[in-house]
């Protein structure tokens, strides 16, 4: 067999596993979205199913010989190519799964299911107790997986565990430099913060708590999605406990949001958030669905899209100089009392906070600093699943300066621990660390960006991530991507930039 042949071969072996894998993920939207109560037992027991099915195609030996002949042969020759970059990662991706034993796959995909059903009622009920087994089982599997992808011949640091799992969400991450970088960046984060708490013009945040009817909200939301770019014939708005992003198929990307009568900002900073995921995975070349080219780069690069849109373009005075007027139209007198810089000052309070999802862009990346620190120490057993409330709410005073009352607001207000999504916490901070590139590199190349979104002018933007970022796929490293993207080194610099800039005229701060 020629190794066109081969190639060809492997492609149509991959893609029938994403076929899988999207049933899968079918599955699991379907659990969050409305599965009957009493259905949570035999749910698992699908999804467990098809994990298995999908790992052992994953690990088939022969795609393993094939990967292997085609990583050795002149294919490869170009490694960004799209060819090239889906041979060596689907190499990489087999090497890694043939360390996991079926039963552990398979002990996993339980253990998630179960527990995100666990801490939906927990959550409801603010009963830590409900979920702590759940968890002790999860990160006990999760370590288990670390450990076997941590051995000296897996590739990655021997004894950093927490390295072996945050390579999957961003490849190459490591949690030496994460500590470094993001102590760094809080120290500037917390001088900004310094800096406004004294300002003579602060905002109050009131006009968020105007209430908008759930009904208004779910128009707005989802003709907010719409303008910014989102495709309704390829994907679909829904709501959850806590909102996020799949995708089901090339067309078929569906996104969730959350809303409160009496927080406007919560389902409409949710939606743009989600629908910049959207817009992301509705950009991917198509013809690569299921395949390395046709994937996103990191979750880092993924966040990066849903924060540029929701904080760069929704947080900033031109796009509600826009939006302002026509959200107004939609929900009747509701709105009667504000106007476009009151939304705006209030869209940019910085104030600690008790909820992640919820929270300013400077004091986002405590809350997310406070989370990679306790990942580590739990999947490392310097800290026990049962005093993770406790050391929650202390981190909670020592870097935000408040601390939770329940659990509900404290540790169990996230729903990635119960899906084994642990070492995925980073990716966010580093997401805000892209956007601020990326949207200044935008800028510089676009000519006047503002203007062009004071008039809801969004598709020059768009456009312009669709041929920087999105066309890529995962054909680059993710700070490689970035760095070609912006024509920069990645750095933090600009965030801070951006930050301080935009907030010390709101505060009135020289």
């Amino acid at each position: 067999m020629s190794h066109n042949d081969s190639f060809e071969a492997v492609l149509s072996h991959v893609r029938e596993t994403a076929l899988l894998d999207a049933t899968r993920a079918l599955l699991e939207w379907d659990e969050r979205t409305g599965l009957p109560s009493q259905a949570g037992n035999y749910r698992a027991e699908q999804i467990t199913l098809l994990s298995g099915m999908i790992h052992r195609r994953r690990t088939d030996p022969w795609l393993g010989d094939q990967l292997f002949a085609l990583r050795d042969s002149d294919l490869v020759a170009e490694p960004t190519r799209a060819t090239a970059a889906c041979i060596l990662r689907l190499a990489k991706d087999y090497e890694r799964n043939i360390r996991l034993p079926l039963r552990l796959v398979e002990a996993l995909s339980t253990a998630t299911v179960l527990g995100q059903q666990a801490w939906e009622k927990a959550r409801s009920a603010d009963d830590w107790k409900q979920f702590e087994p759940h968890l002790e089982s999860i990160y006990a599997l999760r370590r288990e997986e670390a450990e076997l992808l941590s051995e000296p011949s897996s590739g990655n640091a021997p004894g950093v565990l927490y390295d072996a799992l945050l390579d999957q969400y961003e490849e190459g991450g490591r949690s030496e430099q994460l500590t470094q970088s993001l102590g760094e960046l809080r120290n500037a984060l917390v001088d900004l913060v310094k800096q406004l708490q004294d300002a003579p013009q602060r905002p109050t945040g009131e006009s968020w708590k105007t209430p908008v009817s759930l009904e208004q909200q779910r128009h707005v939301s989802r003709w907010v999605a719409e303008k910014i770019g989102y495709s309704f014939e390829r994907g679909r708005l829904d709501e959850t406990t806590h909102p996020f992003c799949t995708t089901l198929g090339p067309h078929d990307c569906r996104i969730l949001t959350r809303y409160q009568t009496d927080y406007f900002p919560s389902g409409f900073y949710g939606t743009l958030h989600e629908a910049g995921h959207g817009l992301y995975e509705q950009g991917l070349p198509t013809e690569w669905y299921g395949l390395p080219p046709g994937s996103y780069a990191s979750l880092g690069v993924h966040e990066s899209q849903s924060r540029l849109w929701e904080n760069f373009v929704g947080r900033s005075h031109e796009f509600w100089m826009w939006a302002f007027p026509e959200i107004s139209k939609r929900v009747g007198t509701s709105w009667d009392n504000l106007d476009a810089t009151k939304l705006y000052r209030d869209a940019n309070l910085v104030r600690p906070s008790l909820i992640r999802v919820e929270a300013d862009e400077v004091t986002y990346n405590l809350h997310i600093l406070i989370r990679f620190e306790l990942e580590q120490e739990l999947l490392n057993n310097r800290l026990s699943v049962s005093d993770a409330p406790a050391a929650w709410n202390e981190r909670y005073e020592h870097y935000l300066g408040i601390r939770p009352t329940s659990d509900r607001d404290g540790i169990l207000q996230d729903v990635h621990w119960s899906a084994g999504l642990i070492g995925y916490f980073p990716t966010y901070t580093l997401g805000n660390v892209y956007a601020a590139q990326l949207m200044q590199a935008a800028a510089r190349e676009l000519g006047d960006l503002p203007k062009l979104i004071s008039r809801g002018e969004f598709a020059p933007l768009l456009e312009w991530l669709r041929t920087k970022v999105h066309a890529h796929g995962f054909c680059y490293h993710p700070n490689d991507l970035i760095e070609r993207a912006s024509g920069e080194k990645l750095s933090a610099q600009p965030l801070v930039d951006y930050l301080s800039q935009k907030l010390k005229p709101i505060y009135g701060v020289s």
